[in-house]
């Protein structure tokens, strides 16, 4: 059976080479490339080629798979750094960088260590950046400042083929020292607002008792400008009458008031007695023909 066998490929040898020789081309020559991944392809050393996800066809013996690089976001390691700001206050800054990279055959030809080229140049930014503005800036403008490392970084390391998706700043650590300094400012601050406060509430207040006051003098002026109206209409009305019926109508006033004037006396409470001098009587008698003369 065996020299049956052995006699059978003998006689197929060629045929048996070329099938063994197809299925190292198709092995060797059909690549499949996951979605999280690139592979960069060199052929005699150079590169000939980036893959991208799915299935790719390479030529055998000539091109060969040299990197296999993750095209997945990556987070590098949080890294501190100190910088000083622009009113010299020195800050320990934590930050933590997300990118990813978007073009192979450059991240795999032009910088070595990755994550520690992006690191360093982080950190450089960084320090630049919080140079230029003061402390209270630094804690005030966060995003602002986010914002500005980000592009800075972005731009840094576009040659390398790689996309910054996030640049954060997760805190900003002071010294002892710095931290009382700002703890007294803080105090003095607030103080200062409750006086403030405090003054503006007293203005307030007399600024209403102004307005209080206004208005009560508002009211007494409307009321007198009242009265001397209604004093003035009735000066109108017997001027009116005395032009009108002459000097019997002001002798008819004088008389109603006196009458008047005797029926006020009469009605006092008690037991009293009234003197009332000759003349007195004399117009009040005078006073009472006028009135029963008017009457008619």
């Amino acid at each position: 059976m065996e020299q049956q066998i052995i006699a059978l490929l003998s006689n197929n040898l060629p045929l048996v080479l070329i099938a063994a020789f197809i299925v190292i081309v198709v092995v060797k020559g059909v690549r499949i490339v996951p979605q999280s991944e690139k592979f960069v392809v060199e052929r005699f050393g150079r590169l000939h080629a980036v893959l991208g996800p799915g299935i790719n066809f390479i030529v055998p013996f000539l091109d060969n798979v040299a990197h296999k690089v993750s095209i997945l976001e990556r987070q590098l390691p949080n890294a501190s750094q100190d910088a000083i700001t622009k009113d010299n206050v020195l800050v320990q800054i934590d930050t933590s960088v997300f990118y990813r990279i978007l073009e192979p055959e450059k991240t795999v030809y032009r910088i070595r260590d990755v994550d520690g080229a992006i690191a360093t140049t982080v950190a450089g930014i960084v320090r630049a950046e919080i140079g230029k503005m003061d402390l209270d800036e630094v804690q005030s403008n966060r995003s602002s400042l986010i914002g500005q490392i980000q592009h800075s970084v972005e731009s840094a390391v576009d040659d390398w083929g790689i996309e910054v998706t996030r640049a954060e700043i997760l805190d900003v650590n002071l010294d002892q020292a710095t931290r009382d300094a700002m703890l007294q400012q803080l105090n003095a601050e607030r103080a200062r607002r409750a006086q403030v406060t405090e003054a503006e509430g007293q203005k307030r207040a007399v600024e209403l008792n102004a307005d209080a006051e206004l208005y009560a003098a508002e009211q007494i002026a409307k009321a007198r400008r009242i009265q001397a109206e209604a004093e003035a209409y009735a000066t109108q009305v017997v001027a009116k009458a005395i032009s009108e019926h002459g000097i019997e109508a002001a002798q008819y006033q004088v008389a109603l008031k006196q009458v008047e004037a005797l029926n006020a006396l009469g009605a006092g409470e008690g037991k009293q007695t009234v003197i009332v001098p000759a003349q007195a009587l004399e117009a009040f008698g005078d006073a009472f023909k006028m009135l029963k003369g008017f009457s008619k």
